[in-house]
């Protein structure tokens, strides 16, 4: 049995913290959907700007530049790990740059999974480049992929079209990076935007689904699940960024926050009149959803 270092009043979300390479082989449990934001290993000492102010790039030890040899190794590894932990039909979700990216492709066909596509999050608002020796660097890739070569994934190709003004979905997303009422309980110098996580989670998953995010951060993951009625498990190594999850799915549960949250992100307004099933937290999931966890 695996401890929990929180888990939700109705169980929708829950975290491990800890090594993910230690924590995955523990339990046996098949989820619907991973997203993945692994080291990018770009910390090399580089300077970039936030709020108007010069700030060091270095993100830590955890995401030090290493040999290629060390970066297929270790996506080798924890994808293998994930591989397990994906129910047949389920699909992976890794975001990168192109630091770690074509790694985590080469890791993924090796593995046996079928890439579905490759998103082009295009930031509207990144930060500006300070050297002016090199185009600005305003995007990250998010490699859709899913288990199995022949067995179907589920898409909803609807919902997409409904939110993109009745046109299809491309691979080009058009979002902004991170805003400053999502970091109300803490910074996670990588966090990721509840836009680009509410899109996929929309995208790939029924309500009520399972999704498993094995470098959790901050769980921007977990908060778009359950602003969306899908439940959550996160592993986080760092037990500083795991206290900033529990802060934030505890500021969920404050006045109509969750109300709140889920009005701030467009996709979700959009889609307020075709989702009608969205899960409700009234009462808590069946204890034994998550045998392994106590």
């Amino acid at each position: 049995m695996l401890k929990a270092y929180y888990k939700s009043p109705c169980h929708d979300f829950n975290m491990l913290c800890g090594d993910t390479f230690v924590l995955l082989p523990q339990f046996d449990f098949k989820f619907d959907m991973i997203f993945a934001d692994p080291p990018y290993f770009l910390s090399n000492g580089g300077i970039s700007v936030q709020s108007g102010k010069i700030v060091c790039v270095n993100k830590g030890d955890w995401d030090k530049g290493m040999s290629q040899e060390y970066i297929n190794k270790f996506n080798h590894s924890w994808i293998s790990l994930c591989r397990d932990k994906l129910k047949d039909n389920g699909t992976i979700w890794v975001s990168g740059t192109y630091h770690n990216i074509f790694s985590v492709a080469n890791s993924l066909t090796q593995l046996g999974f079928k890439i579905l596509n490759v998103i082009t999050w295009a930031k509207t608002n990144p930060p500006p480049n300070i050297s002016c020796r090199y185009f600005t660097y305003s995007t990250e890739f998010i490699i859709w992929a899913r288990k199995n070569e022949k067995v179907p994934h589920y898409y909803n190709y609807e919902l997409m079209k409904h939110i993109n003004d009745s046109k299809q979905m491309t691979d080009v997303w058009r979002l902004p990076a991170i805003a400053i009422w999502e970091k109300s309980c803490g910074k996670h110098p990588t966090q990721k935007p509840l836009s680009v996580l509410s899109r996929i989670i929309m995208a790939s998953t029924k309500p009520n689904a399972w999704i498993l995010d094995p470098f959790a951060g901050s769980s921007t993951t977990g908060i778009a699940a359950n602003l969306l009625g899908r439940k959550f498990l996160g592993i986080e190594r760092e037990e500083s960024y795991a206290a900033i999850s529990k802060a934030r799915r505890e500021e969920l549960e404050l006045g109509n926050n969750l109300g709140k949250f889920r009005k701030k992100i467009p996709d979700i307004v959009k889609s307020e009149n075709t989702q009608t099933n969205i899960f409700k937290c009234n009462e808590p999931y069946p204890i034994d959803e998550l045998p392994f966890l106590i």
